[in-house]
């Protein structure tokens, strides 16, 4: 495995529980699941894709959980489908936790050592050679090289070839990426100043609290991460835009200095200010970056601004009128490889058993990264161990959506996981990511005897709950409640399925109030109160997913040429052999492949299979 950051650490662990002899290379052991960007892990989308690592059998939830100094739950004014889970993460902490947890794993061994080549032979993976010239053999390497690949971080008009935080990059390690295949894109992220806590006002800012006794990231924590620090929301002002506006030609994205591409989604504070003109001020957030430390990030100023341009942009916020920089900020370019050149699997096509995973591939943050890594890992694994790889649906999770979306759609961008990329987004909850994940988990190896007994008692406490829902109760037992909860009374015997479907009325009421769902689990009553009140949208989503499924499983050969098929237009042809789809689900969403020509395709595989 080449690189340790989130993708590198999933696919590391999930090779080594699997019973394969691992090896880790990184540049430098500091960089060990850094929190190169925010001190956080989760938020829109985000936190979904935690909660499906942890039911694979991953590491970054019971982590986050671990070392989380702040939680709470996003999106609580909105549907179930979009509530997201984000914990402020103690960023030192999170770093030797991990570091830990891979140096106690058995079959993982982890090395500081830049690895300068990949080597191949007929076209299969025969080893990897370090920069000091030492070489391994091996039949697999996935590569989650994160944004180290001749990275580049810019200040004003200075710039440095190092990595994020000023660790070392890989130099070499492009090139022979480029000699296998690969085409090369070169992307842009960036950072905002840090500041000393101590010299920030806060009595000018509006605090905002962690929530208490919510979902966790990991189904295998027990005991609920405790709220024991605080964000702050500020502001930019019409003093900050100006101070901007006038000093454009001093930033790096916007004077030439930049010409790689940046993250539509979490732009640079002068971005935001040209691009939304209109807008009077935008939203900061101050975050500690952890309990060891007077570090505090300023999310939302984002930016490559001159030391000097930082320092007056901070002075404008109130509240900050005083702070100090501990850190500037810096915008950081990097290598990518083009992820239309994977499988679903995250496979090379033209090189066997090497995979790639994270920033790699086009991605942006830590929880995408995390996600592709854990699937890596796997795989690598099945290849190992000459077994069918897996390929999740974009029915089967956030993972399937993300890895789908690249593979088959491409991305020119650093992409970003967001809720409205997923077409089945209520059926894919995180409350439920164990109930879609964690028996096929378990099938590839990687779930544990210790979490498989989580999650069938978890599934024999829910069986337990859908046998009460039956019950009909009497409205002597239930009038007194309804009116403490804001509900009509009952004049006759009502179901407790039918009082679920009430809007004030969870189970976890019934158990306080009424004596039911005794001895159960509040995780699992949570999951049954929204599975009861979103019953017929989730059967109609269901349905939905049925309807899709003779399409996503319907197999094509990924050698397939489709010049064979003479009906198909001459863009869909070559959009097809580029892509090489295993499936015609797959094949239906690729850009330039119309409802018409599968249609054809579909005409002419069932013609040539019957004869």
């Amino acid at each position: 495995v080449i690189g340790a950051g989130h993708a590198g650490c999933e696919a590391g662990l999930a090779l080594a529980r699997t019973g394969q002899k691992t090896l880790i290379c990184t540049t430098t052991l500091e960089n060990i699941a850094f929190l190169a960007c925010n001190p956080s892990i989760g938020g829109t989308a985000k936190g979904h894709l935690v909660c499906e690592i942890d039911a694979l059998g991953g590491e970054m939830g019971i982590n986050a959980d671990k070392t989380a100094i702040q939680i709470r739950m996003l999106n609580l004014g909105k549907g179930p489908a979009v509530h997201s889970l984000r914990a402020q993460a103690d960023k030192i902490a999170y770093h030797n936790e991990m570091k830990k947890t891979l140096e106690k794993q058995e079959n993982l061994t982890i090395l500081q050592a830049e690895i300068s080549d990949i080597i191949a032979k007929d076209g299969k993976i025969c080893g990897v050679r370090t920069s000091l010239g030492e070489e391994f053999s091996c039949r697999a390497v996935v590569v989650c090289t994160g944004v180290y690949l001749k990275s580049r971080i810019i200040i004003g008009d200075k710039t440095e070839n190092v990595g994020p935080n000023g660790f070392k990059c890989a130099n070499s390690l492009t090139q022979s990426l480029a000699n296998l295949g690969f085409e090369i894109k070169r992307y842009k992220t960036g950072t905002p100043p840090r500041i000393y806590g101590s010299t920030v006002n806060y009595s000018k800012l509006e605090e905002q609290l962690g929530d208490e006794h919510i979902q966790t990231f990991s189904f295998m924590t027990k005991r609920q991460p405790k709220n024991v620090a605080s964000c702050y929301l500020c502001y930019t002002n019409e003093k900050t835009h100006k101070l901007i506006r006038d000093n454009l030609d001093k930033a790096p994205v916007f004077n030439g200095q930049i010409e790689s591409t940046g993250p539509r989604y979490c732009p640079s504070i002068e971005t935001k200010i040209v691009r939304f003109a209109d807008k009077d001020r935008h939203q900061l957030f101050l975050e500690p970056e952890s309990l060891q430390t007077d570090e505090v990030y300023i999310q939302g100023l984002s930016t490559s601004f001159p030391y000097d341009i930082q320092k007056q942009m901070v002075s404008t916020i109130e509240g900050l009128e005083n702070a100090k920089i501990m850190r500037y900020a810096y915008a950081i370019e990097y290598d990518a490889i083009n992820s239309l050149q994977l499988l679903p699997t995250l496979e090379c096509k033209f090189v066997k058993g090497l995979f790639c995973a994270g920033q790699v591939n086009g991605t942006s943050g830590y929880e995408e990264a995390g996600a592709q890594g854990i699937i890596a890992g796997i795989n690598a694994s099945l290849f190992l161990r000459n077994e069918p790889q897996l390929v999740l649906k974009r029915s089967d999770g956030y993972i399937g959506v993300l890895i789908d979306d690249l593979v088959t759609k491409g991305t020119n961008e650093p992409y970003r996981m967001m809720t409205s990329r997923a077409e089945y987004r209520l059926h894919l909850r995180q409350d439920n990511a164990d109930m879609r994940l964690t028996t096929i988990g378990r099938k590839v190896g990687l779930v544990s005897d210790e979490r498989w007994k989580v999650f069938t008692n978890k599934l024999k406490q829910l069986e337990k709950c859908k046998k009460v829902l039956n019950k009909t109760l009497s409205p002597k037992l239930v009038n007194e409640m309804l009116i403490k909860y804001g509900e009509n009374e009952t004049s006759h015997g009502v179901t407790v399925e039918n009082l679920l479907k009430r809007a004030n009325i969870t189970a976890k009421v019934l158990k306080d109030e009424i004596g039911l769902f005794k001895g159960i689990n509040n995780k699992v009553l949570d999951l049954l109160t929204l599975e009861v009140k979103y019953e017929g949208y989730i059967k109609r989503q269901l349905a939905q997913i049925e309807q899709a499924k003779n399409m996503e499983d319907y197999p094509l050969k990924a050698d397939f040429d489709y010049n064979e098929v003479k009906g198909l237009r001459l863009e869909a042809r070559q959009k097809l052999n580029d892509i090489k789809p295993l499936s015609m689900g797959q094949a239906s969403r690729i850009s330039g492949v119309s409802p018409a020509d599968i249609s054809v395709l579909l005409v002419y595989l069932k013609s040539k299979n019957s004869k």
